[in-house]
């Protein structure tokens, strides 16, 4: 076995000549063989034996991910290899391909320059399929192909040579669609995958054979070769004419960037600096020996290093005592260690070069996103996640001895994976954690019985909802608890342009900066007046100054913006969090002493007005929605459509192919979260298989809205009854 030692001092050597680099994320649907095809990288990296690669799954290296065989979290992992008789380095990431973990591959996009597309053609494009190419484009990350588990084709379903090579190039053709549809504009045609120029493999990731243009040039082997031996099982003599190591190596070096070529198109779209100061030419052209400029996209927490931040580096060489800013700290602070990644091994080298992936070790206060620099440049593009947490669960540790410890393995979990909210109910003590569906919050649960040895007790899954109001109600008079301080608001819908835009990440929450903001919310629908009143953005809800000439007001708009929020997080109908709401503050008397005027007198004569306000206009609950498309035999599918609309579901599409057919459905979280899948299952003799994916949030429907908002205010221990708007008038 090869000292680990050694690969890294060698990676890290080979590190500084950025043309021999590639980073390098794996993406695809769950159990399409993303972690499958890695393993054969990092046998011919000399990582693990070539005899076990298949069956290692080296990189989930955590005991839940080996035990359930699949992957929960990104690893990442940096390889060296021989390729052409030159030594080059690929910073790989390996990729979790269930929805419930898509937060991982948003954050994976952020650090590579290219992607590995993995695709199983007997399931063909799923619905995470798309999601994940989206963001890889979304990004700049360049595509390749991979079509594994291409045998299948041959001894499932029976498809001669010839159906076999229509289906393939149907898969090729319709990913080369979604790629025309989201890929950067100058990019589309570029970026097409052919056959014929090696961006394309086919294989079997398991049985470690791969074709491709190269190989068969190289091995003067021919498809009708491989369709011969795929059907005759003689795997050794299909491994040594269509090895899949050299095919997937030469597919990443031929046809992936590397820094100095993805770069100078990748800096303008994530970093909005200028391009023209120092730090942003250095950015562009990789330069090793400019400040040190970086983006974190990792966290992860080591039993004696503490939190490890990793980041891709843009510029500079990151090294030992290089002493850095982070996004909102003002202080400069000192690295203590840097570190390269081989899977779950975590090796100190003495410097990282721009254009790499390093860990680093000795930043505090550090979040995903965050940018880390030496001369605090403007922060990096947020990096935005296209789903949210639908699913809660209360969770409470057995004893109170544990309860500090738990909070802080909350706390680091959540670090890692910003798809974790974590809450503090005041009213039980219970901790509520919200994950992107049961599988999420279970993993969680895992974790902190198993790694943190905490003895938890959970609740049954709960559905997160959200509050929001379709009428405007003007002039709602809010008065401080001492009555010397009066406040006049309008309450409004919010443009639903604006919130597209908030969505989206083209509007940032917070306080608005610079002017530029004002044209992006009248590009969404609203007045230039409104627009530039704005004082606050707490999700997707705003808060405008709409006064005119009002003494004290400066003195007391940081208290109004704590007011606006506490009432955004914690809306009047249920106490759920709000969304698309505009409050606009139209008048004020303040009381001139500031002994009057504290904390405990406006914030609560802001809060009150506005659920006052939202109270007369009618609060909606919106409830969470899920697409699931389900697969099945075609005797099956008056059953799934009658099981679906039994759910308050909607019938989307529905496909048909031989003897299966494929339901498209959109339903609601609150029906599926408890029994779907032994329901599912009972109803078609366990031949269904189905896939969620995050839907958005839709308007709950009046008749279940009362009975709904009882059993949420039961379950926080507040009155059922709803409060009305005299009461926050009083």
């Amino acid at each position: 076995m090869v000292r680990k030692e050694f690969v890294a001092d060698e990676v890290a050597r080979i590190m500084k000549d950025i043309n021999k680099v590639r980073n390098v994320a794996i993406i695809a649907h769950v159990h399409h063989g993303k972690t499958t095809l890695t393993d054969s990288l990092l046998a011919k990296a000399g990582i693990i034996s070539k005899s076990v690669a298949g069956d290692a799954l080296y990189t989930n290296y955590e005991q839940i991910e080996k035990d359930r065989r699949m992957t929960i979290k990104s690893a990442d992992i940096s390889l060296a290899f021989p390729y052409n008789g030159v030594d080059h380095i690929i910073n790989l990431i390996d990729t979790p391909g269930h929805v419930d973990f898509g937060g991982h591959v948003t954050r994976a996009m952020r650090a590579v320059d290219g992607v590995v597309l993995v695709v199983d053609p007997v399931e063909g494009i799923m619905p995470q399929t798309e999601t994940v190419l989206r963001q890889a484009l979304q990004e700049r990350a360049k595509p390749v192909l991979f079509v594994n588990k291409t045998d299948r084709l041959l001894t499932e379903l029976r498809l001669t040579q010839e159906q076999t090579m229509e289906r393939l190039l149907k898969l090729i053709n319709d990913i080369n669609t979604m790629i025309r549809r989201y890929a950067p504009e100058e990019f589309r045609e570029k970026w097409i995958l052919k056959v014929g120029d090696g961006s394309v493999c086919f294989g079997s990731a398991y049985d470690k054979w791969a074709i491709s243009s190269q190989i068969m040039n190289k091995y003067k082997v021919t498809f009708k070769d491989i369709f011969t031996l795929s059907e005759k099982g003689d795997l050794a003599k299909l491994q040594e004419v269509a090895p899949i190591d050299e095919a997937t190596l030469s597919m990443i070096i031929e046809h992936l960037p590397d820094p100095s070529v993805a770069q100078p198109y990748r800096i303008p779209k994530l970093w909005h600096g200028d391009a023209e100061t120092e730090d942003g030419k250095a950015m562009i052209s990789v330069d090793p020996k400019a400040k040190v400029n970086m983006v974190i996209f990792g966290i992860t927490n080591d039993p004696h290093s503490g939190e490890v931040a990793i980041g891709r580096v843009f510029s500079g060489v990151v090294k030992k005592g290089t002493e850095l800013y982070v996004t909102g700290n003002p202080n400069l602070q000192k690295l203590q260690q840097v570190n390269i990644f081989m899977g779950p091994e975590r090796v100190i080298v003495d410097e990282i070069s721009a254009g790499n992936i390093a860990g680093l070790v000795g930043l505090k206060n550090v979040s995903i996103g965050d940018t880390a620099s030496e001369n605090n440049i403007t922060p990096f593009e947020l990096i935005k996640h296209y789903s949210q947490p639908v699913v809660t669960k209360a969770i409470e540790a057995k004893d109170s001895r544990d309860l500090m410890k738990l909070i802080e393995a909350l706390r680091g979990l959540s670090k890692e994976d910003q798809t974790i909210r974590v809450e503090l109910n005041q009213e039980t003590g219970e901790h509520l954690v919200s994950g992107m569906g049961e599988l999420h919050l279970e993993v969680i649960e895992t974790k902190l019985r198993n790694e943190h040895k905490i003895n938890i007790t959970t609740s049954e899954p709960i559905v997160v909802y959200k509050e929001t109001i379709e009428k405007t109600v003007k002039d709602i008079e809010g008065k401080s608890p001492n009555k010397h301080s009066r406040f006049y608001v309008n309450v409004m819908p919010l443009e639903q342009g604006v919130i597209a835009l908030i969505e989206s990440g083209d509007i940032k929450p917070g306080k608005p900066k610079g002017k530029a903001y004002v044209d992006d919310f009248i590009k969404g629908g609203m007045s230039r007046d409104e627009a530039k009143g704005i004082v606050d953005i707490a999700d997707t809800n705003v808060l405008i100054d709409a006064t005119k000439g009002v003494q004290y007001l400066d003195e007391v708009m940081e208290l109004l913006i704590e007011g606006f929020e506490e009432a955004m997080k914690d809306g009047p109908l249920a106490r759920e969090k709000c969304t698309g709401i505009k409050v606009l503050i139209t008048d004020a008397t303040i009381h001139e002493d500031p002994v009057h005027r504290g904390p405990a007198q406006i914030i609560p004569a802001m809060r009150r007005p506005i659920y006052a306000g939202m109270l007369f206009a009618g609060v909606d609950l919106l409830e969470p929605k899920q697409k699931f498309t389900i697969n099945i035999p075609q005797e099956y599918l008056s059953d799934i459509i009658t099981f679906v609309g039994g759910k308050r579901g909607q019938i989307v599409d529905i496909q048909q192919e031989a003897e299966q057919a494929t339901v498209i459905a959109k339903m609601p979280v609150a029906e599926v979260i408890k029994g779907f899948s032994n329901e599912i299952r009972s109803l078609t003799a366990g031949r269904a298989i189905w896939y969620p994916e995050y839907a958005g949030y839709e308007k709950l429907p009046k008749e279940l809205k009362d009975k709904v908002v009882r059993e949420i205010r039961t379950r926080k221990g507040i009155p059922p009854e709803p409060p009305t708007p005299q009461q926050f008038l009083e």
